[in-house]
């Protein structure tokens, strides 16, 4: 009899804290949302590869299991706390709210995650919500329709399922006029609060530190902890340079001037183990090949921030880009330089810039404009009729020809200095086949595509190549053609390009081919190259004079300083640095993963980490270098003084 009554009381106790109702309706909206979320983390721990066993697999989810457990208990708590009237009401408005931000954050997370194999954290997040018009297409191209209508059902369900099944299941339970629940309750949420902070410690020290955290628990951690590395980079710099060595820099004529046209074309997203002179075994650019053979060919070029209008910036002008995530280039008077464009303006060319992409992106026009450019062609200026799209960006590059051809004809009497700005390889690799068809280079159909996007780039630059012989400018012109970036498909688990400080985004094709020498083709192979080294090497082929600064860059027509450094930057910013020194290359992520050291000469698809092995102090000193660097090229910007010249004409 006593033992029936002990059950009993037990029962009416529980019932008294919670209540079935109240039961559950917590349990039907967050025991889905717990398996929701452990679910895609589970799906990007395999997808990583980062877990070799099952305890490394445990150490990945231990945040997530810890941030779930918090959360749930959390809610009973609050639900224990407010047991009626307005409170209660409050609580229930709070956990719909806080399961949609969850649901959201996590969602956004696992894709972010799949579609470029980096975490999203607080700066992330920020640069997605602030630039989300310019982004838009980018996100509607690269996230499947599937994904929309999970991540709607999801919403749906937080909003109405618990109170839907919790009204199948009866009245709610009226609160106890005691505040025993109450003190259980707050009892309750303190746990919740614990387990929380101890999911706030990473739960592995050999992989990404932020991958290893719970997205929502990344997300306000690298939020309340964003501003150490920029205070870390300050110190390391000492204050930074205040003024640009190329704000007053003109150009002056001498007896070995040569007014030759030049013309650069960019490969966009092309990284030099896809294109054939690199890569012998891959034929995807057999024009490019044969240019090669009698061509300067560089054997190790890199760009300085794997991002298109960053990498404009070192080209055009001969100076580091910004930094900052900001495309601050492309602000009124943003690129606090005299760039090559304007100087050889100065010297009576007719400067132009074609691409094949929208010019509102990035505000491109903008940039062009503050990199001295006369004239301007983007897509909005071009006949679509008869091209494909080649992605949310822009057309196949072939819509250049005409206009190019109109131009030329307009000005082929001055000397020109002319880019083409392909868009073709770009992200969504929509690889156009019309014209030239697509052939089969790799299983993997995104990495086929992308490949097909890399061949279609060959036959453009034959066909520019071609149009200058046809019009008789052909012996008169240096081409300089060159990638603005590489392109990762997760041989280090990113994917894309501005996050990946690896050889498949920063190593890029640069052929320099001048009909009047290297006939029999030469190739610089015992130093490393960057983009900034292409304004010095421009000037001297053209046999003019520096004068009133001095480009960092050095022009590789002679022997390179064996002692140079050269540096690079994710985007966004405080993601990752990189510096070269010879064969070795440095990577440093800002804490979120450990350091980096590779010899590229020896492994250059970089599988072996040496910084184990790296001497003591060494790379505590390659990353004050590093935070060195990225303070002084911040400090240029954020002190540069206004750039002069005349506006872009539209055309």
């Amino acid at each position: 009899m006593s033992q029936n009554a002990s059950g009993s009381g037990r029962g009416v106790r529980l019932r008294s804290l919670l209540g079935r109702r109240d039961a559950a309706y917590l349990l039907v909206l967050l025991a889905p949302l717990v398996a929701y979320n452990l679910l895609l983390k589970v799906a990007n721990v395999v997808r990583s590869e980062q877990a070799t066993g099952p305890i490394e697999t445990l150490g990945l989810l231990r945040s997530d299991l810890l941030f779930n457990a918090g959360y749930v208990t959390l809610w009973i708590g609050m639900f224990m706390v407010a047991r009626e009237g307005l409170p209660r009401r409050i609580v229930v408005v709070l956990l719909h709210a806080a399961s949609l931000l969850v649901v959201t954050v996590t969602t956004v997370a696992y894709w972010y995650f799949e579609s470029t194999g980096s975490t999203l954290d607080w700066n992330v997040a920020l640069f997605y919500l602030g630039e989300l018009e310019e982004v838009d297409d980018i996100i509607l191209g690269s996230t499947p329709f599937y994904a929309w209508v999970a991540l709607a059902a999801a919403l749906l369900y937080a909003l109405f399922g618990p109170r839907l099944v919790s009204r199948a299941v009866g009245r709610r339970t009226r609160g106890s006029r005691d505040g025993s629940p109450r003190l259980a309750g707050a009892g309750t949420c303190l746990v919740a609060v614990g387990l929380v902070a101890f999911s706030l410690i990473p739960g592995t020290s050999h992989t990404d530190r932020s991958f290893s955290l719970s997205p929502p628990v990344n997300l306000v951690a690298t939020g309340l902890g964003g501003g150490e590395a920029r205070d870390l980079a300050a110190e390391a710099a000492g204050g930074g340079a205040a003024t640009s060595p190329l704000e007053d820099v003109r150009l002056e004529e001498t007896a070995g001037t040569q007014r030759r046209n030049v013309v650069i074309i960019s490969l966009e997203s092309t990284r030099a183990r896809s294109v054939t002179p690199y890569n012998e075994e891959l034929e995807t650019t057999p024009f490019l090949y044969r240019l090669s053979k009698e061509s300067l060919l560089v054997e190790r070029a890199y760009t300085e921030i794997p991002h298109t209008s960053k990498a404009l910036t070192a080209v055009n002008c001969g100076i580091y880009p910004n930094t900052d995530t900001e495309i601050t280039e492309a602000e009124p008077d943003g690129i606090p330089a005299r760039c090559l464009p304007r100087l050889l303006r100065e010297q009576g060319y007719a400067t132009a810039y074609f691409q094949s992409a929208t010019e509102t992106f990035e505000n491109r026009r903008q940039q062009v404009e503050n990199m001295g450019f006369e004239d301007f062609t983007a897509l909005e200026q071009m006949d679509k009729e008869g091209f494909q799209r080649a992605n949310y960006l822009g057309y196949e590059d072939d819509i250049m020809l005409e206009p190019s051809r109109e131009w030329l004809e307009e000005n082929g009497d001055r000397p020109l200095f002319v880019m083409y700005d392909t868009i073709t390889p770009h992200h969504e690799y929509l690889a156009p086949d019309r014209r030239y068809g697509r052939k089969r280079f790799a299983e993997d159909d995104v990495l086929n595509r992308y490949l097909n996007g890399v061949r279609y780039v060959d036959f453009f630059v034959k066909n520019i190549i071609e149009q200058y012989r046809d019009m008789g400018l052909y012996e008169d012109t240096i081409f300089v053609v060159l990638g603005d970036h590489g392109e990762a498909f997760g041989e280090h688990v990113v994917k894309g390009h501005d996050g990946v400080p690896y050889e498949e985004g920063l190593r890029i094709p640069l052929i320099i081919h001048d009909p009047r020498r290297w006939e029999d083709g030469a190739r610089l192979d015992d130093a490393p190259v960057n983009q900034l080294d292409l304004a010095p090497t421009i000037v001297e082929m053209l046999g003019y004079r520096v004068a009133g600064g001095e480009y960092p860059g050095s022009s590789i027509l002679h022997p390179l300083p064996e002692d140079r450094v050269l540096f690079a930057s994710c985007r966004p910013d405080l993601l990752c640095l990189a510096s070269i020194e010879g064969d070795e290359k440095y990577i440093y992520h800002f804490g979120r993963r450990p350091d980096e050291l590779y010899d590229v000469s020896e492994d250059p698809l970089e599988k072996d980490n040496l910084a184990g092995e790296a001497p003591p102090g060494e790379l505590e000193r390659r990353r004050d270098e590093l935070l060195g660097w990225r303070a002084d090229v911040g400090a240029t910007y954020d002190r540069s003084k206004p750039s002069t010249g005349r506006g872009t004409r539209r055309r």
